[in-house]
């Protein structure tokens, strides 16, 4: 080789290790200039760990603003960090742990992932321990490496009974709501509202959680003390439309009786009281207590339904207001024209009988045959003067068989039957018989105690019906300013006349002066004016007791209030829904609680002695 062969790959050699050089140098520039802030970022997010701080949920308030119904209080989650714990410990504090939380071992294992066996991390296992489940804990804490524990607040629910089913209640979120709502922040360890206010607006109530970060090694271990914590945002507060005093007035007025109540504000829609029968606890779905609330998810009584917005009812003789309002703005019968009532009538082979049975009414007119509920008044002149077509167009005109659009999570539609229904339905022709039960609110036709009210509530206002609702107001949960607040808002109107509707108020009336319930219904606080219902529930003699009122009677719309009262036919027949309607509007109009107004009523003899409801 010569001399000159050497000095080029001498040349070669050193321009090659030089490129190389400018070619690491580059890289380096990259690695550390260009794309320096982005690997200083991909480190401290390696290293860094985070823990969840939980927001509080924001607190419920009745519309005195005064005490809260709803809010959190402090309780204690355990955690289990599983690279802590020695591998020859792990089966014995796993089976320790779990004796001491009432857990399975099996139950303690399926909360920590297979990939997550020896890391570092943080992972709950159980919330709301017991105060002496955790000093359990603390006194065995030498025996129990990995075991640790932090203050998570958790639902209070200071009102249960009949707030129930306002309220809600919240849980821990389930795989398929996780799925769902995994975009907005939600883990697996997240309480999401269940049902009620509590759902409704659980957007509003949650907050948004914190976190605190600390630095760790490649296997998860603090390697620094300091650490950096973003504060949680505490959920925003709710003031509700309802009264606390008439939502205790109208739960105590029902009693233990199968059935529902609900007071409404016709002039803007606000909802003062809901109470329903059967109702339930909420605290037992955040107390871990599986058994109690499986039992109340098997209750035969459903305990869990929500009667006034949720259950469907025949509508009986209060559907005979919506029937006389017809009959009065079609012109379809002379309001004097008589129609004579023997007892029963016969037709299409089938006996129909009035509730008055032998010699009957006798000859009635509109005004005095909605007094006395009068069957076969409301036979004759819907099936032969109105029709079905028009009967079931005014039934839909005050909003039956559509949803009230309350904001409550669920809500049934109600039904109102219609000829193409039943032939598609039974392959059945509608027959003038099944126009004879409607016109009664007997048959397929099924209403809500809400959608009653709103009904009623178009009476009063002449029209119009504004969309039911519970929320009043959201404010800041620090400085209790508020940050918005629910206006009225028009669900339906009508063009039926405003002298049609002064007219049904009039009949209205009459019911508590000279009907129906004229002994029942007499009360010196407030004019009443209302219709009962007695819906027959099968052939055996069991009956749903209705009474859809308002008053102060030709008061301003502003001024009243509408009440409805059902009373279900598994209680035993005591026709009670009067009288509870009218303890109801003893107690707003005088200002009274429930027993001062049994007394002013002098209903005491009926429902026995002071703090007993039957």
């Amino acid at each position: 080789m010569t001399s000159s062969d050497g000095k080029k790959r001498i040349r070669f050699l050193s321009i090659f290790i030089f490129a190389i050089l400018i070619l690491y140098t580059l890289k380096l520039f990259s690695l550390q200039v260009i794309k320096g802030e982005q690997y200083l970022t991909l480190s401290k997010n390696i290293s860094q760990r985070s823990r969840r701080i939980t927001a509080l949920r924001g607190e419920i308030y009745d519309r005195n603003s005064s005490t809260p119904l709803v809010l959190n209080i402090e309780a204690f989650a355990v955690n289990i960090t599983p690279g802590e714990i020695p591998v020859d410990q792990f089966t014995n504090v796993i089976d320790k742990t779990a004796a001491i939380l009432g857990m399975t071992p099996s139950q303690v294992s399926a909360k920590i992932p297979r990939e997550l066996r020896r890391s570092f991390q943080q992972i709950e296992i159980m919330s709301n321990v017991p105060y002496e489940s955790i000093s359990k804990i603390a006194e065995r804490i030498d025996e129990l490496p990995g075991i640790s524990w932090h203050s998570k607040p958790i639902r209070n629910y200071i009102e249960t009974r009949s707030f129930s089913h306002i309220l809600g209640y919240v849980g821990d979120i389930t795989s398929e709501e996780l799925k769902i709502h995994y975009n907005e922040g939600y883990i697996n360890t997240s309480v999401i509202g269940k049902t009620g206010i509590e759902k409704q607006y659980e957007s509003v109530l949650r907050g948004k959680d914190g976190f605190e970060y600390r630095i760790v090694d490649v296997r998860g271990r603090s390697i620094e003390n300091n650490r950096i914590i973003n504060e949680p945002e505490s959920g925003k507060n709710i003031v509700l439309t309802i009264d606390r005093n008439i939502q205790i007035l109208a739960e105590q007025a029902l009693g233990n009786r199968i059935g529902a109540a609900v007071v409404l504000r016709p002039a803007t829609g606000e909802v003062l009281a809901m109470a329903s029968y059967p109702y339930y606890d909420p605290n037992l779905f955040v107390s871990n207590s599986s058994n109690e609330s499986a039992r109340l998810l098997n209750d035969p009584s459903t305990p869990l339904l929500n009667r006034v917005v949720d259950a469907g009812y025949p509508p009986a003789s209060t559907f005979k207001i919506f029937m006389s309002t017809a009959l009065i703005e079609e012109k379809a019968i002379p309001r004097d024209k008589e129609i004579n009532c023997p007892g029963h009538i016969e037709y299409g082979g089938r006996i129909f009988r009035c509730h008055i049975r032998g010699r009957g009414h006798g000859y009635i007119a509109m005004k005095t045959a909605l007094a006395q509920s009068c069957d076969i008044y409301y036979w004759v002149a819907c099936r032969d003067y109105l029709g079905i077509d028009k009967i079931i167009s005014y039934a839909e005109e005050f909003g039956f068989g559509e949803s009230a659009e309350i904001d409550l999570p669920s809500q049934t539609a109600g039904f109102i039957p219609t000829p193409q229904w039943k032939q598609r339905r039974y392959h059945e022709k509608w027959l003038g018989g099944d126009t004879m039960n409607m016109s009664i609110g007997q048959g397929f036709t099924l209403v809500s105690p809400l959608q009653l009210a709103n009904a009623v509530a178009m009476v009063v206002n002449s029209g119009t019906i504004y969309k039911p609702h519970l929320l009043k107001e959201i404010r800041d949960p620090v400085t209790g300013e508020i940050i918005s607040e629910k206006k009225p808002e028009i669900l339906r109107t009508t063009n039926i006349s405003k002298e049609t509707f002064a007219i049904v108020r009039d009949d209205m009336r009459n019911v508590i002066t000279n009907g129906t319930v004229a002994l029942v219904m007499r009360n010196k606080a407030v004019q009443i004016a209302a219709k009962t219902g007695t819906a027959e529930v099968g052939y055996n003699d069991r009956w749903h007791s209705w009474l859809a009122a308002y008053g102060p009677y030709n008061a301003p719309p502003e001024e009243a209030v509408v009440v409805v009262v059902i009373v279900e036919a598994a209680n035993k027949w005591e026709w009670w829904a009067p009288y509870a309607t009218n303890i109801i509007f003893q107690g707003i109009f005088a200002n009274q609680s429930y027993d001062e107004a049994v007394d002013t009523l002098g209903l005491r003899y009926i429902v026995g002695p002071r703090g007993r409801q039957e």
